[in-house]
């Protein structure tokens, strides 16, 4: 029989985390705690979190509190904020936890497994999901789709199970894919095209859904991504293109991108994490990668601006 996932806490409460957070909390109120620090604690204690205008108040855990460990973490802060964010759920972490990063990029689940073992953590990327944050409130109109699992997935492990059976509890659409990390570097992709594209336009959804010039920006900066995968043993496809604009278009046409909402709120953005890593495998690969470098500056000038 399966151990049933029975405790959860979510570090990053921002507009995708507090959106698997109310999912939780509509599931079992009990089972849902955050974890912060500083200012961050203060505010979720006092303040709440807005979803979709129903406010919660989550149990919410300094990181230096001996509470008893969770059987499911769930990492979904931004890039720069990782090596932290692993620092401050130790106390969390016990011998049965499972740990899935909802975090952008292709590396995370590295570097979370190098401190805590490859054992406890499986793959994941979150598609589609249109939530837009402002201070404490964030909306959402779809929340898209979860993709997990184990590196591959012809045959499902168990602790993919387990997860499998907290998602169909609290109505978290997801699919465990046979090929994880053919889907991580698909997100990746639609990442460096539609974040960067979207930060650099100053444009929601909308712009995207309507606009032939702005898909072919987005697009462009997708290929490039599409000839590194391949180097690098991945293969994409433009009906992978295809696929990510089949998702735009369910997309709230007033919703933001992550990168915008940084922008707009004068935050550093995850570029190094997008253009960055482009421009150091196209390095790596000799690839030319000129829409991305283009970006990468354009992007840096708005950070500083």
């Amino acid at each position: 029989m399966i151990s049933p996932i029975k405790t959860i806490v979510v570090i990053g409460a921002g507009a995708m985390g507090a959106c698997y957070a109310s999912k939780f909390y509509e599931m079992d109120k009990n089972c849902i705690s955050l974890v912060a620090t500083g200012d961050r604690y203060d505010r979720l204690r006092e303040k709440g979190l807005i979803v979709n205008e129903k406010c919660y108040f989550f149990s919410v855990i300094r990181p230096e509190e001996k509470a008893p460990t969770s059987d499911f973490i769930i990492v979904a802060v931004k890039h720069h904020h990782l090596e932290e964010a692993i620092r401050d759920i130790s106390n969390r972490v016990g011998e049965n936890t499972l740990i899935l990063s909802i975090m952008n990029g292709i590396e995370s689940e590295e570097q979370i497994g190098a401190v805590y073992g490859t054992d406890k953590v499986l793959y994941a990327v979150a598609v589609g999901i249109d939530a837009v944050r402002q201070e404490n409130s964030i909306t959402f109109c779809q929340q898209g789709k979860l993709f997990f699992g184990e590196v591959k997935n012809l045959h499902l492990t168990e602790r993919v199970m387990r997860v499998q059976s907290l998602l169909d509890q609290a109505g978290i659409n997801y699919e465990t894919p046979e090929d994880m990390i053919r889907i991580l570097w698909w997100k990746f992709m639609i990442n460096v095209g539609i974040n960067q594209a979207s930060a650099v336009l100053g444009a929601p959804y909308s712009v995207f859904q309507n606009s032939q010039e702005a898909r072919e920006l987005m697009e462009s900066a997708m290929r490039e991504v599409m000839t590194i995968a391949k180097a690098e043993g991945v293969h994409l496809f433009e009906e992978d293109i295809e696929n990510w604009n089949s998702f735009l278009s369910t997309l709230s046409p007033q919703g933001k991108t992550s990168m915008l909402q940084d922008v707009e709120a004068k935050r550093k953005t995850e570029v190094e994490m997008f253009a960055g890593k482009v421009i150091e495998l196209g390095k790596k690969h000799g690839i030319q990668t000129p829409i991305n470098q283009t970006l990468y500056r354009l992007i840096k000038v708005v950070e500083g601006i």
